[in-house]
């Protein structure tokens, strides 16, 4: 009788270097072990045991906290420097989009980021280094890295860097689908939209969901997407071109 398989490796990517990385980054850590935490993803402590593996993960999730705050501190107020006669809603909804997984997609994805990830093989077939979930948040992990290791001003020089063109791209400040839905039932005296997944299919690397959103008075309309945000927005999208109060320039869903 043969005995248990041992669990497989974690993944690294072949011919991924922590040097080309740093150089992307503009910066090169004193400490090694910030950029190697923040590279490696908490699957991977599904596979080893004991402290050192619960460290590890411990220690991505509490780098992706950390960078999640300094990106938002960042933005901040860059957009405040940038747009000195904006109201604080508009900049909010600058600030939101700046932030949000699909901004921290794009950067990592121009950095490289997915191949340099310590991925758990389950992760890796199953697309982990192109998941947009997975790759915003070892960008926050990195920041926070290039925070603990070099302070603000290595955070900010990546930040500039990386969301100047973002920035750009935001002109006219982009609106949000759900609040402009539910601003426009506000105005109009109506309760609130009430959004429900009606239906929900797909492998679990590739979900696909379907939202209803319903609104007194109007007929429901429905949005698809590849998660439960992304079909609310859809659906709100759907519904509010149908009234006539979406435009098509503003956030797409």
């Amino acid at each position: 009788m043969t005995g248990p398989t041992a669990p497989s490796a974690p993944q690294t990517a072949p011919q991924a270097p922590a040097e080309p990385l740093e150089r992307a980054l503009g910066h090169r850590f004193a400490d090694r072990a910030l950029i190697d935490a923040a590279l490696t993803h908490p699957s991977v402590a599904g596979l080893e045991r004991g402290a050192a593996a619960a460290g590890r993960a411990l220690a991505y999730e509490r780098l992706e906290f950390l960078g999640d705050r300094v990106l938002g501190l960042v933005i901040a107020a860059w957009l405040l420097a940038r747009f000195p006669t904006e109201r604080e809603g508009t900049l909010a909804r600058r600030h939101a989009a700046l932030v949000r997984r699909e901004a921290l997609g794009r950067v990592a994805e121009t950095l490289g980021l997915g191949a340099h990830l310590r991925l758990s093989p389950g992760e890796a077939g199953g697309g982990g280094r192109h998941n947009q979930t997975i790759l915003a948040d070892a960008c926050e992990a990195v920041i926070g890295a290039l925070f603990l290791d070099g302070g603000l001003v290595a955070a900010e020089r990546f930040i500039y860097d990386h969301w100047a063109a973002l920035i750009d791209e935001a002109r006219p400040p982009p609106r949000d689908a759900k609040t402009a839905l539910q601003e426009w039932a506000q105005a109009r005296g109506r309760p609130l939209p009430a959004y429900r997944i009606t239906r929900q299919c797909g492998p679990a690397h590739k979900p696909e969901f379907e939202v209803t959103v319903e609104i007194a008075g109007e007929a429901p309309a429905v949005g698809t997407g590849p998660s439960r945000r992304h079909a609310e927005k859809a659906a709100a999208t759907a519904l509010l071109r149908r009234v006539g109060a979406w435009l098509d320039h503003e956030d797409p869903p």
